[in-house]
């Protein structure tokens, strides 16, 4: 089967252009969906050509099956990408494309069933010989069970998600008292992130690290597995930091790790890309799960690899055996990924959406920028706050630590909160330097209260003269428009005014708080972000202390503890669970 001539990514951001650009050097032609609030997003402006999704929320637009499937209709697309997140893990939608004949490029669906849901993907792991950490192999029932199995397993249990990844859904409970709070948040959080609200425990080890294993497999019974990767520097059980190959692991260990990976993909009938995740301690390894698709940090095994796996990932998808064999795979040197996400690591890595005001990318040798966003651009709460992936390789591990540094300082992204100035205290710390950081790293043992705050810049104005000319009545816009639910950009010649906003009217910039939530012990509680109200744990009348928390804000799909910073009786609640607030606004007062 030829390769398919148009592929539509059914995605956003980084993951969407980083597809889109294996693509036209394959000559294929892409496809673009977009939300309302993506309207003039990066990778709607990348694409070939990009249609509208409607909506603004991801269950709204990049959930929204049936309009993929218009879409694939309506542009003729061959083959449809998932990317990661939304779709990428979802054995419906795989089976409604291709019953819509078009390709996945994919798994079978049958693969994602088995390892997509977390405790099917034990028990394979189990039938293919590969340990798993120890946990319950049926979705919790009741609270009770979790107070049980940390009586008989020891304290702290892990509560995840039995069909999600990526940290969502994920709660860890340290004794009975935190149980009944953990297993809540955690379901309500899998079910708005993947529609799934099932969840299972497992025991959580102290201090292991996070080893996973790239495989790839085609339709004629070829598997392999392409290396592995370290991705223990964690926050939010999300990963910040990933290289490849992992520090002080021996030949023998990798070996071993590698070949149980296979086996697990074997086992499940599995083809195209994935991850197997394991966990390391004290020269031991436990199967997690496993990502079918392509991870984020897949940059890391390319620049070690020098192999395009986006590209073999198409030509698998269209029934090409693999063009490698185990022995053809050779990894030299030594790569680091640095996620540069919108957060305030001074803050507890607290989301942080707005617009960015100014992005230059960093260059030089062996440095590599995976972008979602440019200088304009808005970050908003309704989606993933990764910014980009700055991925860079050198001969060594030294030279790629030296070479990220300098890569960190280049890299300038203002207008925002963003994690490089903790990726700077991370990849220098002596800790990470001797490979003796673990998942519980960050969290637990690094102090990071000397970050300085990147400072946030002005909002540049929507609409500037040239350097050197003066405004003229009219000015020259590109902007984007829709015909038909397709999107096309038009030159136009418009009063030299602000553009209005998708909406149709321009919004006032609300001032950012000067503190986090609290007002600084004044008892008035102000939202740090903008995000949406997902619970309120407090009524007015009640007695809170300081550090309790009072309100659940979700923001950017994560959930964050709004607490007080000051002791007292509640006066006031402003605000109701799915209410959606801005920074600044006031959502309770104390006295």
């Amino acid at each position: 089967m030829p390769l398919p001539s148009k592929i539509l990514i059914a995605n956003r951001g980084e993951i969407a252009i980083r597809v889109m650009r294996t693509c036209r050097e394959l000559g294929i032609t892409t496809v673009a969906v977009y939300s309302e609030l993506d309207r003039d997003a990066a990778h709607t402006r990348y694409a070939d050509e990009a249609y509208a999704l409607g909506g603004q929320t991801a269950a709204e637009s990049y959930l929204n099956t049936e309009r993929i499937l218009e879409i694939v209709a309506q542009s003729g697309a061959e083959a449809v990408h998932p990317g990661y997140g939304f779709f990428a893990e979802n054995a419906d939608f795989a089976r409604a494309l291709t019953d819509a004949g078009a390709i996945w490029i994919g798994p079978p669906p049958e693969a994602i069933e088995v390892m997509g849901d977390k405790i099917s993907s034990r028990k394979a792991a189990a039938e293919s010989d590969v340990a798993s950490v120890p946990g319950t192999l049926e979705p919790i029932q009741s609270t009770d069970e979790i107070v049980a199995f940390g009586e008989e397993f020891g304290w702290p249990v892990a509560i995840k998600a039995a069909y999600g990844g990526g940290g969502k859904g994920l709660k860890v409970v340290h004794g009975p008292d935190e149980v009944e709070a953990g297993f809540e948040s955690a379901t309500r959080e899998a079910a708005a992130y993947f529609g799934r609200s099932e969840a299972y425990m497992e025991r959580y080890l102290t201090k292991p690290r996070h080893i996973e294993i790239q495989v790839f497999a085609d339709t004629h019974g070829n598997a392999v597995w392409l290396g592995e990767r370290d991705c223990s520097t964690q926050r939010r059980h999300q990963k910040l930091i990933e290289e490849s190959p992992a520090f002080g692991l021996s030949d023998e260990v990798r070996t071993a790790m590698g070949e149980a990976a296979v086996k697990v993909a074997l086992g499940c009938g599995y083809t195209n890309a994935g991850t197997v995740e394991m966990l390391y301690q004290d020269g031991e390894f436990w199967f997690l799960e496993m990502n079918t698709r392509l991870q984020v940090e897949h940059c890391v095994t390319e620049e070690v690899t020098q192999l395009d796996l986006v590209a073999e990932q198409i030509r698998v998808a269209a029934g090409e055996p693999l063009s490698f064999t185990q022995d053809d795979i050779v990894r030299t040197g030594h790569s680091i990924e640095c996620r540069i996400n919108a957060e305030d690591a001074t803050r507890g890595f607290m989301p942080s959406p707005g617009r960015i005001s100014l992005l230059r990318a960093p260059g030089g040798p062996g440095v590599r920028w995976d972008g979602g966003y440019e200088s304009g651009d808005e970050v908003s709460q309704y989606y993933d706050n990764l910014i980009g992936k700055l991925v860079v390789w050198g001969p060594d591990r030294e030279h790629a630590v030296q070479r990220a540094k300098r890569a960190l300082h280049e890299l300038r992204v203002e207008g925002i909160h963003t994690t490089i100035p903790a990726h700077l205290a991370l990849i220098e710390h002596p800790d990470f330097m001797a490979g003796a950081h673990s998942t519980k790293w960050v969290e637990e043992e690094l102090d990071l209260t000397a970050l300085i705050a990147a400072q946030v810049s002005a909002a540049a104005p929507d609409a500037q003269a040239p350097e050197g000319e003066e405004a003229a009545e009219l000015t020259e816009r590109t902007v984007p428009v829709e015909v038909n639910g397709k999107r096309f950009t038009v030159k136009l010649w418009l009063p030299d005014a602000p553009v209005a906003a998708a909406s149709g009217t321009a919004k006032k910039a609300r001032p950012k708080p000067a503190a986090a939530a609290g007002g600084g012990g004044s008892g008035t509680i102000s939202a740090p972000m903008q995000g949406t109200i997902v619970k309120v744990l407090v009524a007015a009348g009640d007695t809170v202390e300081v550090g309790q928390a009072v309100l659940v804000l979700e923001a950017m799909k994560m959930e964050n503890h709004i607490n007080a910073e000051t002791a007292g009786t509640v006066k006031e609640i402003r605000v109701a669970a799915g209410d959606t607030v801005g920074p600044g606004d006031v959502l309770a007062v104390i006295e």
